[in-house]
């Protein structure tokens, strides 16, 4: 029998330090080359004996491939990978189940025909390896007969395991036709499993969106959505459990809170966050905080997405949407707030029920995404990225010595730098809030601590900045002409230091009057509070 390093709690009590599985999406490497593992089986039991058909969502590297490897390997009865784990007592080994596994991971979908080539390439690949001849030319009707067959051959029904199911659609939407013509190609072929129900063991559909079951899901109708199911919340991910047991050989060094601040805060209802495992395993490795996540993907589509839809990078941090519009996603209708929480760049903050209906509180989940989100906002509105690094080094600096005569320099170059053509492209670029956005933009991208519409009874204050032992209150306003104080006026009248006081720390209000003429800041009044 081959001997295993499970990764568990009695090997971290031993600070034994196991091989970082980076980038390892293979239970088999894992488990073979003894490296950290996070058992996921517990939840695999619980499916199997609750359930048959199953569809997951979530962002990308966060541990799905991983998941449906683990499936695999555990129908085709490979009980040595799984000693010491949680579903090894609790499943029948003598049992062998043939295994059909899509994985749309690796192709790339932007031009007609490729989906095709690709789904027919899979499927003759299996058929090829377990000697079974196919005579329908058509993917559906040939996925169906390979299903049927691969029963009849082995007794045993088939599990199906889908993997990264709708990377054929977002692969090509800047491309709306081919889009479309992948998304309807994928109804025709996933309907398949429900009609091959007598066949089949278990099915899991996962990906990181979550179309609606009209636009592709409407031929299988019979798939349970554990996306939001909090019984399964950390079914992917790590949980600060899964930390303190499985990685504490790799802690020592490593500020928890720092961690926690950087990389936890992930939520899909469950009642514990988890941490996105490709963050946790290079921190380990590497020993700093960086956006190893973020930088994994270009949000470039969403960045215009918000941008098309008016949405301000002030509403992101405080987000309401209703359960219809997490789910409000296909080719024709993009919900910025499902694109948002699906892509991983907002979580659920909690609950509010509303009248019988159901609404969810959005927020970044943590430092990371926060702070790279906002620096690639500013980065998509200069147009560039170096010039935007130099501006957000020297803000740092000028408020760590509170020079408010070179951040008011600073600012209005910074503003200047945004192209022309951008603002007369933007109907939002007339706005107070667009400024405000672009101003919160530039303060979150250096990961400082900020409020917005922070409401006490006289109003609400725009934008509260902690950071070095002071406090800076700012107020936004949109002009004609500058008035010379008008915003600081308003700070003063509405008393927002009130709350602020008594805390020993350094108060300043901040007036920032922006002129619609010049798109730039028009007065910038500074007092002690």
């Amino acid at each position: 029998m081959i001997q295993m390093a499970s990764g568990s709690s009695r090997q971290a009590g031993r600070k034994i330090k196991l091989k970082l599985p980076i980038g390892i999406q293979t239970f088999r490497e894992i488990r073979e080359d003894h490296c950290y593992y996070v058992d996921k089986t517990a939840y695999i039991a619980r499916l199997v004996a609750e359930g048959k058909h199953y569809f997951l969502s979530r962002p990308r590297r966060f541990g799905k491939s991983l998941f449906l490897d683990t499936l695999k390997e555990l129908f085709e009865g490979n009980e040595p990978l799984f000693a010491g784990l949680a579903i090894h007592d609790r499943w029948d080994w003598s049992v062998r189940h043939p295994v059909l596994r899509l994985d749309f991971s690796r192709g790339n979908f932007k031009e007609p025909g490729q989906l095709q080539e690709d789904v027919l390439a899979q499927l003759d690949a299996v058929a090829k390896r377990e000697g079974i001849g196919l005579s329908y030319a058509g993917a559906p009707v040939r996925f169906s007969q390979l299903i049927a067959a691969l029963h009849q051959r082995s007794g045993q029904r088939v599990a199906v395991l889908i993997d990264e199911y709708d990377k054929p659609i977002l692969d090509a939407l800047e491309v709306p036709e081919i889009a479309r013509a992948n998304r309807d190609f994928l109804r025709g072929l996933y309907s398949t499993i429900k009609f091959s129900d007598a066949h089949l063991k278990f099915t899991f559909l996962a990906g990181v969106s979550k179309f609606s079951k009209v636009s592709l899901f409407s031929g299988l109708n019979n798939l349970k959505d554990i996306t939001l199911d909090p019984r399964y919340s950390a079914l992917c991910g790590y949980t600060e459990a899964d930390l303190d047991e499985v990685f504490a050989p790799e802690l020592p060094g490593l500020d928890r809170e720092e961690i926690r601040t950087w990389y936890n805060g992930y939520n899909w209802l469950g009642d514990k966050q988890v941490y996105n495992p490709f963050d946790v395993l290079l921190l380990c490795d590497r020993r700093q905080y960086g956006a190893y996540w973020f930088e994994t993907g270009t949000p470039t589509f969403l960045l215009e997405a918000l941008l098309a839809h008016g949405v301000s990078a002030l509403s992101l941090d405080d987000m309401l949407s209703s359960d219809e519009l997490l789910s409000a996603f296909d080719v024709d209708h993009m919900a910025p707030e499902a694109l948002l929480f699906q892509t991983g760049y907002l979580t659920i903050r909690r609950r509010e029920p509303r009248g019988g209906r159901m609404y969810y509180r959005l927020g970044y989940p943590n430092r990371e995404v926060q702070q790279s989100l906002n620096e690639s906002l500013l980065n998509h509105l200069t147009g560039n990225p170096a010039h935007q690094a130099e501006h957000s080094a020297r803000l740092y600096d000028l408020l760590l010595v509170n020079d408010f005569e070179g951040l008011e320099a600073l600012l209005k170059s910074f503003f200047a730098s945004i192209p022309y053509q951008w603002h007369t492209n933007n109907e939002i670029a007339n706005y107070e809030g667009y400024y405000a956005s672009v101003f919160y933009s530039y303060f979150a991208s250096l990961g400082l601590a900020i409020t917005v519409e922070d409401s006490n009874q006289a109003g609400r204050l725009d934008m509260a900045v902690e950071f070095n032992g002071n406090v800076y209150l700012f107020e936004f306003k949109v002009v004609e002409r500058a008035s010379a104080g008008a915003a600081l006026r308003q700070l003063q009248a509405r008393d927002y230091a009130a709350k602020y006081r008594g805390r020993g720390e350094a108060i300043y209000l901040i007036g920032v009057e922006f002129s619609q003429k010049t798109r730039n800041v028009a007065a910038f009044a500074v007092e002690r509070a």
